[in-house]
């Protein structure tokens, strides 16, 4: 049986990252998602099309995304049959996630709207993209294992606890682990992780 993972990677990251994870799983082919732009309608269709290239030639494709690669994934996959699905500090709720920043920086949805776009130091927010967002809701019923650094700036607990709860989808959680999984300790966690979870 033929299996392939694709790999979505997440803000600042590259497909070449798929080299790195080749080892944690034997059998497969990995095959990254070059995107450089982080646009939703943009990326949607890039992780579509490597999916439908790759149907035709393996038996199984599994999915391996981080961070907002998650998110990408999850818009261009959710009616696609992934065997199985593993996600790395995911980000499950983008909706929450751009409100969530307006209101950490006293802003609201009324200005967002009246600017289009408002810069917050390196991020971005962007009326178009937060109704693109609100007009493709997320279907998600795909397996789905969970990798979650406690530490995790990005993505609540009370979001991650909400998405595992109404999904058939489980968590591990490392303690003392960041959003970005960096250092030689937590990557040696992930990559256990990873072994262990992709064809359990």
């Amino acid at each position: 049986m033929k299996k392939a993972i694709i790999y979505v990677h997440g803000k600042g990251g590259s497909a070449l990252e798929a080299e790195r994870f080749k080892k944690n799983c034997p059998g497969f082919e990995m095959i990254g998602v070059d995107y450089r732009e982080y646009l939703p309608w943009v990326v949607e269709k890039q992780v579509r099309d490597t999916y439908e290239k790759l149907t035709s030639k393996y038996d199984q494709i599994f999915l391996l995304a981080n961070s907002i690669g998650v998110y990408f994934s999850m818009l261009a996959l959710q009616d696609m049959p992934i065997k199985k699905a593993l996600f790395i500090s995911p980000i499950l709720d983008m909706e929450k996630s751009i409100t969530d920043t307006l209101e950490e920086n006293n802003l609201t949805e009324a200005d967002l709207r009246d600017q289009q776009e408002i810069t917050l130091g390196r991020k971005t927010l962007s009326w178009k993209y937060l109704q693109f967002v609100r007009e493709h809701p997320i279907n998600w019923q795909i397996e789905t294992e969970i990798l979650y650094g406690q530490k995790d700036d990005h993505t609540s607990n009370e979001v991650l606890n909400d998405f595992v709860g109404n999904h058939n989808a489980h968590v591990t959680i490392m303690e003392n682990g960041e959003h970005w999984f960096h250092t030689k300790e937590q990557l040696t966690f992930l990559d256990n992780w990873m072994k262990k979870t992709v064809e359990s």
